[in-house]
């Protein structure tokens, strides 16, 4: 029976050694012309010191500072705080901030699921510890998302998993046991990842890739 699951982006769901839950987020700023930022997609930094939405739709070679939980603003149309789980694009205030919330923690692990088959249980077994990108698939790249839900519609590309690519932004580091979601020939398996090169623990002092 094919998975229920469709792309959801990034879900937080527990920490590298154990933690049984996230750790809660940072806020960052968001520039007025940024693009639209889904919550569960992965975030960059830029050289202007805000936080824009992926600039590939694969991710691959990007430092990642965290993954998007939502943002509030000055609507320019009513004067009102907006709280919302995610950034639409336009329509701030820019008189006043406009403030994004991140999963920043680099030892956060996430919620995935595959944009297609990943054959049986062993096969995907396999994959942990190996690195990947998001989809190329129309849609499903890590910029993309619903301006209805407010959520990413990110999945991660099954045929870029590598075990030799270092630049690759996801590390597959298990199999989320949910059953609603086992059937290893077709897409929607839950995948555990973190972000890897993340850009606040990169060894370099300039973090920023846009």
């Amino acid at each position: 029976m094919a998975n229920v699951n469709v792309g959801f982006g990034l879900k937080p769901i527990s920490m590298l050694g154990g933690a049984p839950a996230t750790q809660g987020t940072n806020s960052y700023h968001i520039a007025s012309d940024a693009s639209a930022i889904f919550q569960g997609s992965p975030v960059i930094a830029t050289n202007g010191g805000t936080i824009a939405v992926s600039s590939s739709a694969s991710g691959d070679t990007l430092k990642f500072v965290g993954v998007f939980a939502g943002c509030e603003y000055v609507s320019s149309s009513t004067g009102k705080k907006v709280f919302s789980n995610f950034w639409p694009g336009s329509g701030a205030d820019t008189n006043f901030d406009i403030i994004g919330f991140v999963h920043d923690n680099p030892f956060q692990r996430f919620i995935v699921c595959s944009d297609a088959s990943l054959t049986d249980k062993a096969t995907a077994i396999a994959t942990i510890f190996e690195g990947a990108e998001f989809s190329a698939e129309s849609g499903k790249g890590a910029a993309n998302g619903s301006t209805t839900t407010g959520m990413s519609a990110a999945q991660l590309d099954v045929s870029t998993v590598d075990a030799s690519d270092l630049s690759h932004p996801l590390k597959i580091v298990g199999i989320l046991d949910d059953p609603e979601n086992e059937d290893f020939t077709a897409a929607g398996i839950p995948l555990i990842v973190v972000i890897n090169n993340h850009a606040l623990l990169a060894g370099s002092a300039e973090a920023t890739v846009g």
